[in-house]
C-alpha cells in the first residue's frame, strides 16, 4: 500500500542519513496524520456496528453519517451516566463504611497488640502518628456530596487510653 511504500522510503532515507530533522518531520507528518485519521475512522466504524440496530429504528432507509454516529454515542453515554450515579453513590457509601469499620477494627487490634507486648513508647507514638495521618488523608473515592454527609468520622487516635 501507500503507507508501506512511504515507510520503506523513509527507512531507506533514514539509513542513508540524508535528511535533516526538519525534512524527516516533513516526510513523517503526512503518515502520522493518515494513521490518526485511520484510528478515528476505525473507532467510528466500531460505533456504527454497536449502534446498528438503533440506526435501523431511527433511520431505516439511510446510511448514518459520522456525525450521526457520534451524536448517538454521546446521547447514549449521557443517558448511561445519568442513570448510574445513584447506584454508584450507594456502593461508594457502603465501601466507605466498610473501609472505616475495618480501619477502626485494625486500629483497635493494633492498640491491643501494642499494649499487650509492651512495645517501647517511641515506637508506639510513631505508629499512632502514622495511623492518624492515614486516617486524615482524603479518600481516593469521593463519597460525600454537598447535600449528603458520609458516615461519621473514624474515632480519633489523639485521645487514647493507655494502661501504663
Amino acid at each position: 500500500m501507500a503507507v508501506n511504500g512511504a515507510t520503506h522510503l523513509i527507512s531507506r532515507e533514514y539509513a542513508a542519513d540524508k535528511l535533516t530533522s526538519k525534512q524527516k518531520n516533513k516526510v513523517r507528518k503526512p503518515m502520522v496524520e493518515k494513521m490518526r485519521r485511520d484510528r478515528i475512522n476505525s473507532s467510528i466504524n466500531q460505533l456504527r456496528n454497536l449502534f446498528e440496530q438503533e440506526f435501523q429504528l431511527l433511520q431505516p432507509d439511510s446510511k448514518p453519517e459520522k456525525a450521526d454516529i457520534l451524536e448517538l454515542a454521546v446521547k447514549f453515554l449521557q443517558q448511561k451516566i445519568c442513570s448510574q450515579p445513584q447506584k454508584n453513590k450507594a456502593y461508594q457509601r457502603k465501601d466507605y463504611r466498610d473501609f472505616s469499620q475495618g480501619y477502626t477494627k485494625c486500629l483497635h487490634e493494633t492498640l491491643a497488640f501494642l499494649s499487650f507486648h509492651h512495645i517501647e513508647d517511641q515506637m508506639q507514638l510513631k505508629l499512632m502518628n502514622h495511623f492518624h495521618c492515614l486516617d486524615t488523608q482524603p479518600r481516593s473515592t469521593s463519597v460525600s456530596s454537598p447535600h449528603h454527609k458520609g458516615p461519621g468520622p473514624v474515632p480519633s487516635t489523639k485521645i487514647l487510653w493507655r494502661p501504663w
